[in-house]
C-alpha cells in the first residue's frame, strides 16, 4: 500500500506553521520560567539516615521562604535542594528543620551567582548551536556523493531547519507549562533538548538515505513520487522505534520521580515532534526544494533563449 504521504504538503505547512508561531508566541510572551542553573541561587545537599517522602520534606520546609525550589534525590539517602539565595541563618535552619525529619548530615553548600548564570546561558546557545553545525557537516559528508536532484548540502540544510522545529516546539511547550504549572527550564531539559537533536536526525538520516538509493535505483522518475515511496518504506521503522521509545519515556514520567519526571517530558514532546517532522516536513520540504530549482533552472533557461 503506497500511501499518498505527500499530496497534503500545503495542509503539512500549515499546521506546521500554526505550531511554531504558539511555540513562538509562547518563547517570547511567557518566557522560560529559569531555574537557578540560569538565574542564579543557593544549593543545598544533605544525607539522611532515612530519605522521607519529598511531599515530608515540602512541608517541612513550607514555612521557609525559599522562592521556586526542586529537591533532587541523590543516591539512597541524600537530596539535593536548589531554591533562590539565601542568608546564613535561613540556610541553618532549613538543615534545623531538615534534621527533625530524620537524622540529617550537610555535605555541601554554595551559591550559583548571577554572573556564574549568565555565563552558562552563553555557553548553552553555543553548545546547542555546534551541535547542529555538527550535524550539519554530518549529513553533508554522509550524502556528499548526493548531487541530483538535490545535492548533500540541501539535504543539511533542509534537516537543519527540522530540527530547529523539534527544539522550538519543545522549548514552547516549556514555556507554557512553566506558566501554567510553574515547571522550571533547568540543565536536565537543555541535556534532554541535546538528546532530542541527536535522535530525531536519526529518522531524517533514515529517510534520506532510503531516497538516495532509490535515485541510484532509478525507482522512479518523478521525485516527488520517488520521496513519497521512500516515506512508505520507511514509515514502520520509524513509527515503531518512536513508539517503543516513548513507552520507556512514559514509564519513566509516571514511576520515575521528579529527577527524572521533565527530562523524560521534554524528550516525549521533542520525539513526536521529530517523527512528525520528519514525515511531513523535511520530505515535503525536500521536494518543494527540488521544484523551486528546477523552475528556476527553466527560468534561466528561456531567458537565455
Amino acid at each position: 500500500m503506497n500511501i499518498p504521504f505527500l499530496k497534503f504538503t500545503k495542509i503539512y505547512y500549515i499546521f506546521s506553521s500554526l505550531l511554531l508561531v504558539i511555540a513562538l508566541f509562547s518563547i517570547f510572551y511567557f518566557g522560560l520560567n529559569l531555574g537557578i542553573d540560569f538565574l542564579g541561587g543557593s544549593i543545598l545537599e544533605v544525607e539522611f539516615e532515612n530519605r522521607p517522602e519529598n511531599s515530608v520534606l515540602q512541608e517541612k520546609l513550607s514555612s521557609f521562604d525559599l522562592g521556586e525550589y526542586t529537591i533532587q534525590p541523590v543516591g539512597g539517602k541524600g537530596i539535593i535542594l536548589k531554591m533562590k539565595e539565601i542568608s546564613y541563618d535561613v540556610h541553618q535552619g532549613v538543615v534545623s528543620k531538615l534534621s527533625e525529619i530524620s537524622p540529617a548530615k550537610e555535605l555541601g553548600f554554595e551559591d550559583v551567582g548571577p554572573v556564574i548564570s549568565r555565563e552558562l546561558r552563553g555557553k548553552t546557545i553555543i553548545l546547542v548551536a555546534v551541535s547542529l553545525l555538527g550535524l550539519l557537516l554530518y549529513i553533508m559528508i554522509s550524502f556528499r556523493k548526493v548531487s541530483r536532484p538535490v545535492s548533500g548540502f540541501i539535504l543539511g540544510i533542509v534537516s537543519i531547519i527540522t530540527l530547529g522545529f523539534d527544539v522550538l516546539i519543545t522549548v514552547g511547550f516549556f514555556a507554557i507549562i512553566g506558566k501554567f504549572y510553574n515547571v522550571q527550564f533547568n540543565i536536565p531539559i537543555i541535556t534532554a533538548l541535546l538528546t532530542i537533536i541527536g535522535y530525531t536526525i536519526n529518522d531524517k538520516v533514515i529517510i534520506f538515505d532510503r531516497v538516495r538509493e532509490n535515485i541510484i535505483r532509478r525507482s522512479s522518475d518523478d521525485f516527488k513520487e520517488l520521496v513519497n515511496k521512500s516515506i512508505n518504506e520507511t514509515l514502520f521503522r520509524s513509527l515503531s522505534t518512536g513508539f517503543c521509545t516513548l513507552l520507556v519515556l512514559a514509564s519513566l514520567v509516571i514511576f520515575g520521580g521528579e529527577t527524572l519526571k521533565y527530562f523524560s517530558l521534554a524528550l516525549i514532546v521533542g520525539i513526536i515532534a521529530g517523527t512528525y517532522s520528519s514525515l511531513f516536513i523535511a520530505s515535503p520540504l525536500l521536494v518543494s526544494w527540488y521544484k523551486w530549482s528546477v523552475g528556476r533552472e527553466a527560468r534561466a533557461e528561456s531567458k537565455k533563449r
